[in-house]
Parts: structure tokens; C-alpha cells; sequence
């Protein structure tokens, strides 16, 4: 298998670019961050904006602290009036999201899944996680715009339905009309056995989807309202589905170097659990 590059998040020079760019010249300058800063290994479950930004196990999430530091640094010493925004896993109607897939998406995932074979869950899938559809970010991330209350502050946008990772591939399945074959992986040897092949577990699982999170959305709700899970999981994989299943040539790619690593780290494993037994 060839190494996949892995994702980089933009840097802050990318940031500084934008400060020269807008800084006297715009009301608002709103910058997405990710929900992945949040401190890791957590020390409390519930997630308020002011946990701690650290991540040591995820360059993308150290980029993004990087850049939100230049930027508040900038407003507490010249009013740059930034809001930054924290999504956690936002997906739409052409993603499934998922804990664990190849660099080509979640159709190689969805397929295992339509042909019987096993799909990795990592952990023993009972952690919890947020997941939003888009629409319903859309509602907190306009409600902010022109805000001057939102100005020097940060926001994370999620959903209020809170998951286990078993629900969620459940939920995916019974969407699909077929049995959940889970096959439950740590993530550390996911991470070992993934980083070997290019794929980045150790910063998307262990840095970021492994932990537990329970986001206390107060805080947006205070400037917007009408902030709320409209499009509950159970809806929202359902739309995503219908869209993907009739949309193969955008949305069907295939992924046999993953497919083909799935059954490895699962073959590797029935080995290893058959030798215990």
C-alpha cells in the first residue's frame, strides 16, 4: 500500500496573510476552528469553550490553536474583531460519518457493510460524540454574523444529540437494512497498525474521536436561539444515504487499499484472540 498524505491544517501564516488582508477593513472576521483543540487526554467530559486548547497527538488541531492564538492576540491588542468557531463532526447529505475509514470516504465502509463483512468500530464503541448536519450548523454560524456580541469570542457549533459510536453505526446499518457485523479495535493498535499504511489514526481517534464529549451548547444558544438539533442522526443518515446510494458516480469511490486493510487488521486479530482461546 502507498502512503496517503496526511492532513495539515492551515497554518498561521495563512492567518496573518488574512489579518494584513482585513485588518481596517471588515466588521467581522469569522475563523473556522475545529472542536478537535480541546484539550486531549480530556479531563472532564463536558466540553464548555473554555476548556483548554491542547492536543499533542494531532498536528491539525495544534495548527488551529496556533492560528486562534495569533488571532485573539491580535483583537486584545488592536480590536481585530475575530469570532472564532468551533465545529466538531459536521457532515451533509454526500458523507456518512464515521469513526474509522480509508482516505477516499465512507463508501468502502458503507459497502462492507452491503456485502456482509465486518466494519471496524474503535474501542468497544461505548465513548460518546456529537455529530450536527450541516443545515443545523448553518443556523448557529449565521445567527453570529453581524453579532457585535459575538466579537473576541469563541463558539463551538454542535448538535445536542449526544451518541455512542455502537449507536452510530447501528443507526447506519439499520438505515442501510442490514445486520451490524462490528468488529471493536482499540485505537491504539489501530493508530499502529493505521499509521504504517498512511492512514492517521493516532490524530483522528486517538487525538479527537477515541474521547468521550459532551458539548455544552449554552453558550450559542445565548446569542442564537433557534440553535438546535432539527435533523436528528436517525433523519440525517437517512438523507445522506438516499443521496449517496443514487449518486454513484460522485459518491460511490471505491477503496480496495482500505477494504483490503480492513481484513488484514481484522484476520491479524481473529489470529491472535483463536491463539488465546
Amino acid at each position: 500500500m502507498n502512503p496517503k498524505p496526511r492532513p495539515q491544517g492551515p497554518g498561521p501564516d495563512q492567518v496573518e496573510r488574512d489579518h494584513r488582508l482585513f485588518s481596517g477593513k471588515t466588521g467581522q472576521y469569522i475563523y473556522i476552528s475545529s472542536a478537535s483543540a480541546y484539550h486531549k487526554p480530556s479531563r472532564d467530559h463536558i466540553i464548555t469553550e473554555g476548556t483548554t486548547l491542547a492536543n499533542p497527538y494531532w498536528q491539525y488541531s495544534r495548527d488551529k490553536i496556533a492560528c486562534e492564538e495569533f488571532l485573539m492576540k491580535k483583537y486584545r491588542e488592536e480590536g481585530f474583531p475575530v469570532t472564532i468557531v468551533r465545529p466538531s463532526h459536521t457532515y451533509d447529505e454526500r458523507h456518512i460519518p464515521l469513526g474509522v475509514h480509508g482516505s477516499k470516504g465512507s463508501w468502502q465502509v458503507l459497502k462492507r457493510m452491503l456485502d456482509g463483512k465486518p466494519v471496524i468500530i474503535h474501542g468497544d464503541g461505548t465513548s460518546l460524540w456529537h455529530l450536527t448536519f450541516n443545515t443545523d450548523f448553518a443556523i448557529g454560524y449565521t445567527g453570529l454574523m453581524g453579532n457585535r456580541h459575538a466579537i473576541g469570542e469563541a463558539f463551538h457549533i454542535t448538535g445536542d444529540e449526544t451518541l455512542s459510536w455502537n449507536l452510530i453505526y447501528e443507526t447506519i446499518a439499520d438505515a442501510l437494512g442490514v445486520e451490524l457485523k462490528a468488529c471493536h479495535i482499540s485505537s491504539d493498535l489501530l493508530a499502529a497498525a493505521g499509521d504504517k499504511h498512511g492512514y492517521d489514526f493516532t490524530g483522528s481517534l486517538t487525538g479527537d474521536k477515541a474521547v468521550s464529549v459532551v458539548f455544552d451548547n449554552s453558550k450559542i444558544k445565548r446569542l442564537v436561539p433557534e440553535m438546535k438539533t432539527n435533523v436528528p442522526f436517525h433523519r440525517g443518515v437517512r438523507i445522506a444515504l438516499d443521496y449517496i446510494l443514487s449518486h454513484p458516480g460522485e459518491c460511490q469511490t471505491a477503496d480496495p487499499e482500505f477494504d483490503e486493510w480492513c481484513d488484514q487488521v481484522i484476520g491479524a486479530l481473529g489470529s491472535v484472540i483463536g491463539t488465546v482461546q
